[in-house]
């Protein structure tokens, strides 16, 4: 399908990759890794035929059509939904413009007899027929179904691109590389801006796709699930196996120890080899031996293990001043966007050293809320932050407030005070850019670099609350496993916004869930908040919602008549305990009133402390009762 030979690629006289050769076959799935800066989003771009080869060749099948998901989605303003997903079909949308042409015409003449007359309906025909080849008079519904299908609803349609999130922009983008029937698909960090139920989405399409795919993404899990190949570039060279992610760094690790331990015997065997020459060149006897061990050694080809570029951030967020015990307190806090309303009536209380991870679908609110508390939208209800609270504020699209035509350098002077402009030199060599790497033009950085030096700039500003919405977009493996352990040794207030389950694990104490303009609280870390959801991770959570919906729909009668079945039975228990729990309270409080009244005379009654404790443990038994029947109602 695609076979790339001898690829290179320099940049400023130093190679990114150099003769690299691969073949992608359809069917395949393969995962494209390496460092931020590796070359990964280049590769994609070569193979799209967005950017010019240095030297090697791509040789392709004749009317071969490859789809490309670029990392920034750029669509045209005033476009809506529909329009944007009928962009998909440029040869439909082409020949719709003839037929339109024609038709005008034959309208307007009335030379009904003539030659040019003539031609116009046999155009009309000609045409008509290839746009009924096409699927002309079938796009628009198979277009309907894909965007529904995506999550969209029909009053979707008709608004315009702008005013939904990058996520569901992103839906968009899909929807079209779906609907054009590509033979390659070349993702480039997919799941960015994407919430859990789009990625489940795109896996189980990905999983059944027939063509090529190669795909450019630093989800292990995303990974795992969707790939059956690993193409990993490091230091210009790449490492190509038909596993998936995690077997792949299995696999490799076994097989640089392989090398290792053969290079170990070689070397072995050479200072063998080495120690007999220098005996035998002593002697007159064995010099003959001598020069044919010398020319033996010669031959032998050294044995090289391979590099790791092992290089990564150094990365530590240190506190300002110590702010007030309550970092922010919002009351009542609402928020709409027009007719959109995405927040009601919000009451969040916000401690200092606190550890907080804001969940759930895109569009319900999180990075809203984020953005609020910052400062950079307005809202109705009441938000007060703490005594001293100083805030340092990552955005999901950081990246973009950088200018490109600064250098990296130029970025961080600007960007510095006094007191630290000393230090900026010190503070890009952390985040890796050292040496020439500084004099980069921003434009040029790739979006882990980006991302890397907007965090680096946000260390020029003092903080003591940390709000990061998404910030591990575009970071390679490595660096999100540096700032994961910059964020647990933070000793100030952390608030962070994501989708990534791995980066979250161990990372934050409390949850809250956006969901239908509300927010629920979970006190634990992110596997606590998943057991209390009775599932395994956030996939499961979308599946399990999308499985139920499902099976509403397919047995709806059955169980519908299970469920109120089962509805009824615990209202009646329900029912019984709450009745029985009132009446036991009545009589608790009953005795103690007459206990203050008259203590002696209350306590003088046969074996009154025995019944008195019966009651109270007989109480306990029946709210734990209600306790798990109010549970089981809740799960149907």
């Amino acid at each position: 399908m695609l076979n790339i030979h001898n690829l290179s690629v320099s940049f400023g006289g130093e190679y990114l990759f150099e003769k690299i050769s691969f073949r992608l076959n359809g069917g395949d799935r393969a995962g494209l890794i390496g460092k931020n800066g590796a070359g990964k989003s280049t590769l994609l771009k070569l193979l799209s035929k967005d950017m010019p080869l240095d030297s090697g060749t791509i040789a392709m099948e004749k009317e071969i059509r490859i789809g490309f998901l670029r990392q920034d989605i750029d669509f045209e303003q005033g476009r809506t939904v529909l329009e944007e997903a009928y962009q998909a079909f440029e040869d439909i949308k082409a020949l719709e413009v003839k037929l339109e042409v024609i038709n005008q015409q034959l309208v307007e003449r009335t030379d009904y007899e003539s030659e040019g007359y003539n031609q116009l309906i046999i155009d009309l025909n000609d045409v008509t027929h290839q746009y009924e080849i096409y699927g002309g008079y079938n796009y628009q519904g198979e277009t309907e179904k894909i965007l529904q299908g995506l999550g969209f609803k029909r009053d979707d349609f008709e608004k315009k691109t702008d005013t939904f999130s990058g996520g569901w922009r992103m839906r968009i983008e899909l929807a079209k590389l779906l609907l054009q029937s590509n033979d390659v698909l070349l993702l480039d960090e997919p799941t960015n801006h994407l919430d859990i139920e789009s990625i489940v989405w795109l896996e189980q399409f990905l999983q059944n796709y027939a063509g090529a795919v190669v795909i450019v993404s630093h989800d292990k899990m995303f990974l795992d699930n969707v790939t059956n190949r690993t193409i990993e570039i490091s230091l210009g060279r790449i490492y190509d196996y038909n596993k998936p992610y995690s077997k792949y760094l299995v696999l490799r690790a076994e097989m640089k120890q392989q090398q290792l331990n053969t290079q170990k015997n070689q070397q072995k065997e050479i200072q063998q080899a080495e120690r007999l020459i220098e005996k035998f060149r002593a002697k007159s006897t064995k010099a003959s031996m001598a020069q044919s061990l010398i020319k033996k050694l010669d031959k032998i080809e050294r044995i090289e293990v391979d590099e790791d570029d092992n290089s990564v951030m150094n990365l530590r967020f240190s506190v300002s001043i110590i702010p007030g015990k309550v970092v922010t307190e919002i009351e009542n806090l609402s928020k709409s966007y027009g007719d959109n309303h995405v927040l009601q009536d919000i009451n969040l209380l916000i401690e200092r050293d606190s550890k907080t991870a804001f969940v759930g679908q895109n569009g319900q609110g999180k990075s809203t809320l984020a953005k609020i508390i910052v400062g950079e939208l307005e809202h109705e209800g009441h938000l007060k932050l703490g005594h001293n609270v100083q805030i340092g504020y990552f955005a999901q699209n950081q990246a973009e407030y950088l200018e490109g035509s600064k250098t990296v350098l130029d970025t961080m002077i600007d960007a510095a005070n006094e007191k630290n402009r000393s230090r900026v030199r010190d503070i890009l060599g952390s985040f890796l850019f050292r040496g020439e790497e500084v004099e980069k033009y921003v434009k040029v950085l790739s979006g882990g670099e980006r991302n890397r030096l907007a965090l680096a700039k946000m260390l020029l500003q003092p903080f003591n609350v940390l709000v990061m919405d998404e910030p591990t977009n575009h970071l390679d493996i490595k660096s999100k496993n540096v700032l994961k352990q910059a964020l647990n040794s933070f000793d100030g207030t952390l608030i962070v916004v994501s989708h990534d389950r791995d980066f979250l694990q161990g990372l934050t104490n409390k949850v809250y869930e956006f969901k239908d303009k509300k927010i629920k609280e979970y006190l634990g870390d992110i596997d606590y908040f998943l057991d209390s959801r009775k599932v395994e991770d956030f996939r499961d959570i979308e599946k399990k919602q999308g499985t139920s919906k499902k099976k509403v729909k397919d047995s709806k009668k059955q169980n519908s008549f299970q469920d109120q079945k089962k509805l009824k039975s615990l209202k009646n228990q329900l029912s019984t305990v709450e009745a029985n729990i009132s009446s036991l309270e009545k009589n608790i409080a009953t005795i103690d009133h007459n206990l203050l009244m008259d203590y002696d005379a209350t306590i003088a009654k046969p074996d009154f402390f025995d019944h008195y404790q019966k009651k109270k443990a007989d109480l306990d038994v029946l709210m734990n009762k209600w306790e798990k029947i109010t549970l089981d109602l809740e799960k149907i």
